[in-house]
């Protein structure tokens, strides 16, 4: 259990590490080219131990198959979410994705029919967290449906590697980020593959190997030993780091409610993690 949550923290602070990245990244940049790129970098970096696999005799079809799923999965929550932020408000696009939370917790409670009170409450406390430090405004629009339909994508991502993740983190890792590449064909036809100048391509390169090999991988591990809804409730601390992060490499400035927001998100986990702690 230990080791599973502190995988999953990691995981959570390297995601938070990427949005300051991606602000970088993205501007002036195609989403599409963005994405295709990054997962190929992932991809590119498991090559040897894919080829180790293949020479050991290691490949598994169901880790593989496993993870083309999920990562369809994931590719389909990249595209949601970036299309929909662009529809939205940042503040908006950030407390919805969180959503993703409530869907993972209502696919335990009604599909495999194990919830608890408890558990309940400390997802009202994370949700209450969550509020306070995106502060979303607004009404309902489009933008924001799509960032809620990517949120569902999101939710069947952590729910598949809890199912599929474990058996072998890093070739189902590979096989996650592959079908992203897929977003090359749509960034062609929007107007031609382009060239990105060194600082960008260095940011690609990180986002690739340490916030999509290192940090998916590490999921993968680190769901092998907590259940899907402490995951999910974890997960919810991306965003107090990518608030973290931008503080301190763009200098943006954390409110006082976003720091109540924060702390009340660290509560409902380190609440959940002792609780199932206690229980294993």
């Amino acid at each position: 259990m230990i080791r599973g949550v502190t995988a999953l923290l990691v995981t959570t602070i390297l995601w938070g590490s990427s949005f300051p990245i991606i602000k970088i990244v993205v501007g002036e940049t195609k989403g599409f080219c963005y994405a295709w790129m990054r997962s190929s970098v992932s991809v590119l970096s498991l090559l040897p131990y894919l080829l180790y696999c293949l020479y050991k005799g290691r490949f598994r079809r169901e880790v593989v198959l496993g993870g083309l799923i999920t990562g369809i999965s994931y590719a389909l929550g990249l595209w949601l979410q970036g299309w929909g932020t662009g529809l939205t408000t940042a503040s908006n696009s950030a407390f919805i994705t969180g959503l993703n939370v409530v869907f993972v917790h209502l696919y335990v409670a009604t599909i495999e029919r194990r919830y608890s009170a408890r558990l309940g409450i400390e997802l009202m406390l994370a949700i209450m967290g969550l509020y306070l430090l995106t502060t979303p405004r607004g009404g309902f629009g489009l933008g924001d449906a799509l960032v809620l339909a990517s949120a569902v994508a999101w939710a069947a991502q952590v729910i598949l590697v809890s199912k599929y993740g474990g058996k072998d983190p890093l070739l189902f890792t590979l096989f996650e980020m592959l079908p992203a590449i897929a977003f090359i064909v749509p960034d062609y036809v929007e107007g031609g593959l382009e060239v990105l100048p060194t600082n960008k391509l260095l940011g690609v390169i990180y986002l690739g190997l340490a916030c999509s090999t290192t940090a998916f991988t590490l999921q993968a591990y680190g769901q092998r030993y907590v259940k899907p809804e402490i995951a999910a409730l974890i997960f919810l601390l991306e965003p107090v780091f990518a608030a973290l992060f931008s503080w301190a490499i763009l200098g943006e400035v954390l409110t006082y409610v976003q720091v109540i927001g924060a702390l009340t998100i660290m509560l409902s986990i380190v609440l959940a993690t002792r609780a199932i702690t206690r229980l294993e």
